[in-house]
C-alpha cells in the first residue's frame, strides 16, 4: 500500500451475513471444498494453548450444528455435512471481518486514503451513486456504458437464480430480503450470535 510506484487501492465489499449465509446455503454443495478450507485456516491460524480471557463466548460455538450432529453425532447425509461446514465457515468470515474493521478504524491517514468499504446494500440501492463514488475513489472515470451496465444487473425483471454462479440481470432490490423469507429464526438468531459485533459495526 505504501509502494510509490503502485497507487494501489482496496474496496472491501460486505454483505448482510443472514443474506451471504441464505446465499451460500443454496450453494451448499459447490462451497464444500471452499468451506472446508476456510474453516482449516482458522485451525492454522488459532494460537496454541488455553483459550485467551478476552474472547467472546459466541465465538466458540458453531453456527449451525444439523439435526444428524446434534449430540456429538455424525450426520446422516450431504446436505447435513455441507451445511454444517458451510456455517462454521461463516463464522470465520465473520470473524475476519470485523478484524478488518476494527482495523480500518484504527488505520494511519495514508492507509484510510487507499481503503474504502462498501456494502452490498447501498449498491443496490444507489447503483449509481455507489459507482460514482468508487471511481471518484479510485481516480476513474465514470463512462456512461459502465452505469447502464450496472443500472441493468441490479434492476432486472428476475428475482433470483437456481444456479448459484450464473451471473445475470436480477431485481437485486428484492434479493437482498430474500433471506427474511428462506432462513428459519433459529438460523437468524444463530448467524446474528456469531456475526453481531461486526453486523453492528456495519450498521445491519
Amino acid at each position: 500500500l505504501r509502494e510509490p510506484g503502485l497507487n494501489l487501492r482496496v474496496v472491501q465489499l460486505f454483505r448482510d451475513p443472514r443474506a451471504v449465509h441464505n446465499s451460500r446455503l443454496k450453494a451448499r454443495q459447490a462451497l464444500l471444498r471452499e468451506s472446508i478450507q476456510v474453516l482449516r485456516s482458522r485451525h492454522r491460524a488459532e494460537p496454541r494453548g488455553p483459550p485467551r480471557q478476552h474472547q467472546h463466548q459466541h465465538q466458540q460455538q458453531p453456527l449451525l450444528l444439523p439435526p444428524g450432529l446434534l449430540g456429538g453425532g455424525r450426520a446422516s447425509q450431504p446436505q447435513h455435512r455441507a451445511e454444517f461446514f458451510l456455517s462454521g465457515a461463516l463464522e470465520v468470515i465473520c470473524q475476519s471481518w470485523l478484524r478488518d474493521l476494527l482495523l480500518a478504524r484504527r488505520a494511519p491517514a495514508w492507509l484510510r486514503r487507499r481503503y474504502t468499504q462498501l456494502r452490498y446494500e447501498d449498491l443496490v440501492r444507489e447503483p449509481r451513486a455507489q459507482l460514482r463514488r468508487l471511481l471518484r475513489f479510485a481516480g476513474l472515470p465514470v463512462p456512461p456504458a459502465l452505469e447502464a451496465f450496472v443500472l441493468n444487473m441490479t434492476r432486472g425483471a428476475a428475482y433470483s437464480s437456481d444456479r448459484p454462479f450464473l451471473i445475470s440481470p436480477r431485481d437485486a432490490r428484492e434479493a437482498i430480503h430474500a433471506w427474511r423469507e428462506r432462513l428459519s429464526r433459529q438460523q437468524v438468531r444463530q448467524v446474528e450470535a456469531a456475526c453481531g459485533e461486526a453486523m453492528s459495526l456495519l450498521a445491519y
